[in-house]
């Protein structure tokens, strides 16, 4: 292995290390990712390791000498929501670990959020309760991260976590490595909702929130994240389609 770029705002290289080693020790995995993201225990808190896959050849040079790295990337991101009073786990530290070719492994560590349930539970539970509300102030979520120019590309539902405080609810935005920041014009506002749901009642009313924050139109802002979503999974579905018949055709 070669040289190593290593970047916390509070943890030393070694204590790091130690982290990285329960990480190899740790069975508790989240999700079942194409990066390994696993909880461990260190010095009496609860942190989220998340190991990214290896990039092929060509990822590696980009990767070493013109594009940040993802494991960079989502800690850079976290550090831009914090400072903007958005809610995403703490960011602790990234390390990238190059050889002669460029980027071989890179790793990024959080604190582990606590949190009852994310965005996906609101499609899929029927039991789950307060759905209009965690909606409406979810809405409020989203226009303050709108206002503060962050446009979240990776946007779908097992992405947000949602944290109960009475009546009130927290949201916490997890795998940030694709984000960008811009002045964002209110239609591209509307399409970054298109990844969340299939089902127009929960557009119905995030997108009435949304609009009476917005100062817009309440029938047109509905109109056109529906829109936006109902050609997201046109295309979804499409290349579902594609790849299974392209499966088929390879067996």
């Amino acid at each position: 292995m070669g040289k190593e770029r290593f970047v916390s705002g509070s943890l030393s290289r070694k204590r790091f290390k130690e982290i990285i080693q329960l990480f190899f020790a740790s069975d508790d995995q989240l999700g079942d990712d194409r990066n390994q993201i696993k909880v461990v225990h260190h010095e009496g808190k609860k942190l989220v390791v998340k190991s990214f896959r290896k990039p092929n050849l060509v990822n590696r040079i980009v990767y070493g000498l013109i594009r940040k790295s993802k494991a960079r990337r989502s800690y850079e991101n976290a550090c831009y929501l914090k400072d903007h009073q958005i809610g995403t786990p703490e960011p602790i530290a990234y390390l990238e670990q190059y050889t002669s070719i460029g980027l071989h492994t890179s790793y990024y560590v959080s604190d582990y959020a606590e949190h009852d349930f994310t965005f996906r539970e609101i499609i899929n539970d029927e039991n789950l309760k307060d759905k209009n509300r965690i909606l409406e102030q979810f809405a409020g979520f989203m226009y303050n991260m709108h206002e503060a120019g962050i446009y979240f590309l990776d946007h779908s539902p097992g992405n947000t976590l949602i944290k109960r405080d009475g009546d009130n609810y927290e949201f916490y935005l997890v795998d940030l490595n694709r984000m960008r920041f811009f002045d964002i014009p209110y239609e591209d506002r509307l399409k970054n909702f298109e990844r969340l749901a299939p089902d127009k009642w929960i557009y119905e009313v995030m997108g009435t929130a949304y609009a009476k924050l917005s100062n817009a139109d309440e029938n047109e802002t509905i109109d056109k994240m529906w829109a936006h979503t109902q050609r997201f999974q046109q295309s979804f579905h499409r290349k579902k389609r594609l790849k299974k018949k392209l499966k088929n055709i390879l067996k």
